[in-house]
């Protein structure tokens, strides 16, 4: 399995030579028609990393974690995977900075560790996605499908909650 990038790029590069493609002028090509990309991105991220540090810090985050507790464990999702089931719908760098966050925690091969693993990779950024996909289309009542989306990121997590408990 450790091979599999190596091997990658071989691949690539021997395609590259056999077709006559100048790949280093194509990666650069690729990281100038990227790097506007990065800089129109950047400041949501940071927004949203800024965001989660401040609520962390003011005491937000764990007011909302023990008001929301209950209800959660209602549906068996821990109190410490609270935090990261607000966040993942929001942004995917901030809810993997709480990922990140939740692993040096409780570990890797924790239950938390593990379920905290299953509800990042098994859910969206309904609200990044609902705004990149719906301005492509033009279509302005958002409700009903983000409605639909949050629903079944619950429902996933829920069910992520359940499969590593009996895992």
């Amino acid at each position: 399995m450790k091979y599999v990038i190596p091997l990658l790029i071989l691949a690539i590069t021997i395609v590259a030579a056999v077709k006559k493609v100048p790949l280093y002028d194509g990666f650069v090509g690729g990281v100038k028609k990227a790097f506007p990309l990065v800089v129109k991105i950047f400041p949501y991220v940071l927004t949203v990393l800024i965001m989660c540090e401040v609520m962390e810090q003011s005491g937000l985050s764990g007011i909302i974690t023990n008001v929301l507790s209950p209800v959660f464990g209602i549906f068996g999702i821990p109190k410490e995977l609270i935090k990261l089931v607000l966040v993942k719908p929001f942004s995917g760098s901030g809810s993997l900075a709480v990922l990140s966050e939740t692993l040096s925690t409780f570990g890797a091969d924790s239950y938390i560790g593990r379920c905290a693993s299953v509800i990042f990779g098994s859910s969206e950024t309904t609200f990044y996605v609902g705004a990149v996909y719906f301005a492509s289309c033009k279509k302005k009542n958002l409700v009903k499908p983000i409605i639909i989306s949050l629903v079944s990121t619950f429902i996933s997590t829920v069910f992520a909650v359940f499969i590593c408990k009996i895992m």
